[in-house]
């Protein structure tokens, strides 16, 4: 007997109907891009380890996926090699691909190769699929998308404040209420100076930055682990505890930073963004938290990340400004800043509050019933016209039992169904049943397409 079919686990089969869901999410992501003068590129799904090796720190290196060399791949490796099971040492020699970890390190691999044909600033935007040899788990696989939009070559605020749109304008159409969170690392920075602990700027963040995933204890128990003194700890206390609108809070640590220049750089940075989104309006509230890090220590400017607030899910969109994204393949001083939403949480998003557009995950609107070859031919140039007007039209491929006819359009919920027989040629017309009321009508190959588009 054979073996059951699977799949590797950490990655998932898509139906039509998820298909037709996850189609509506990259349109309306894709269309709003668009709106802001984004082009969308795409890059190989494999890049050379030479690429990919050293971009992710330690830890990322070891979940990336290596691809075995074609050929012989044991040609280069001795016997004592063999012997002596050294993992990653082998793999330099056994592999020397692999597959994209995230979407930004080939952007910024892509930059560098194309620069003499790039227009700065230079935005794209990129939604395809990545991999990470992680550990499965709910809401985590080892493939997925992402769906990136980076501006480069341009150090003004105003990319911020599209950004922010953006976030904006692709929630409101989805229908989501959301709260966009927005800090500056500079303004972090500054914090930890003025704490008396500038070299442990990114213990610090690390830690504040799991602030709602474990509670003010919790943090302050891992800054000490970290060897943050106590002092510098009730320091940060009421920083992190700051509370009132996005101005009064701007205000108090403006007060706290005056003695630190980078922190001020921070606070005027975010002031004028913030500024611009009050003149142009934002559907979804915008709000300061000094508290919000970003894992990623590439980022040296604003920061922001987005929750939904009618359901109970992490980050769904998350970004930030970073000052020397090409520096990595010896193109430095190129600053930019991006955003990534998170296709599959936003689906989980979408999913729960039933917010999908009915339209959005329809199929065939109508079907056409087969009698027999005679029938077919007579029908066939009816279902030319109904394409033609946009109709999503089948005509059933085999001239099978009536019944069976009838729960195939009922399984697939084809709220059309039009009719044939020799009654209808003789009158050159179509019997055209509505599958939800349950009416039927004789009617002409006209009027049953007037009939389906009204």
């Amino acid at each position: 007997m054979a073996n059951k079919p699977s799949i590797p686990k950490g990655t998932r089969d898509f139906g039509p109907e998820e298909m037709a869901k996850r189609n509506y999410i990259f349109d309306t992501i894709k269309q709003v891009y668009a709106l802001y003068g984004f082009q969308q590129i795409e890059t190989p799904a494999m890049e050379t380890l030479q690429t990919l090796m050293g971009k992710y720190g330690e830890e990322g290196d070891k979940l990336l996926f290596k691809i075995l060399n074609s050929g012989d791949y044991l040609k280069s490796i001795s016997d004592d090699e063999l012997k002596e099971r050294n993992v990653l040492k082998l793999q330099t020699k056994l592999c020397e691909k692999g597959l994209r970890y995230d979407l930004t390190v080939p952007f910024a691999r892509y930059v560098v190769m194309h620069r003499e044909e790039l227009q700065l600033p230079f935005k794209r935007y990129q939604i395809q699929p990545v991999w990470r040899a992680d550990r499965p788990q709910k809401g985590r696989y080892r493939e997925f998308y992402q769906c990136d939009a980076d501006v480069v070559g341009s150090d003004s605020l105003l990319n911020e404040v599209e950004l922010m749109q953006i976030i904006d304008t692709v929630f409101t159409q989805f229908g989501v209420r959301v709260q966009i969170k927005i800090n500056n690392r500079k303004i972090l920075t500054g914090i930890a100076e003025v704490i008396g602990e500038r070299e442990k700027i990114i213990d610090i963040t690390v830690a504040i930055d799991k602030l709602d995933k474990i509670g003010l204890d919790k943090v302050n128990e891992e800054l000490h682990a970290d060897g943050i003194s106590e002092e510098a700890i009730e320091k940060l206390q009421p920083i992190i505890k700051l509370e009132g609108t996005n101005d009064e809070k701007l205000d108090v640590i403006a007060e706290v930073l005056k003695d630190s220049e980078i922190g001020q750089k921070g606070v005027e940075e975010l002031r004028f963004i913030l500024d611009c989104l009050k003149q142009s309006g934002l559907n979804n509230e915008i709000q300061l938290d000094l508290t919000l890090a970003r894992g990623l220590n590439y980022y040296t400017g604003a920061i922001f990340e987005v929750k939904a607030l009618d359901t109970q899910i992490g980050s769904i969109t998350g970004g930030g400004r970073y000052d020397n994204l090409t520096g990595i393949f010896g193109m430095s001083g190129l600053s930019g800043v991006g955003i990534s939403f998170g296709a599959d949480r936003i689906y989980d998003v979408l999913n729960t509050l039933d917010l999908y557009p009915k339209e959005s995950v329809l199929g065939t609107q109508l079907l056409f019933i087969n009698f027999g070859e005679k029938e077919t031919a007579y029908c066939l140039p009816i279902i030319a016209q109904a394409r033609n007007a946009g109709i999503r039209t089948e005509i059933y491929p085999d001239s099978a039992k009536m019944k069976k006819q009838m729960s195939y359009a009922n399984a697939k919920n084809i709220q059309y169904v039009a009719l044939a027989g020799e009654t209808e040629m003789e009158a050159g017309k179509i019997t055209l049943k509505n599958m939800t009321t349950g009416e039927q009508a004789l009617i002409s190959a006209d009027d049953l397409v007037k009939a389906i588009l009204n």
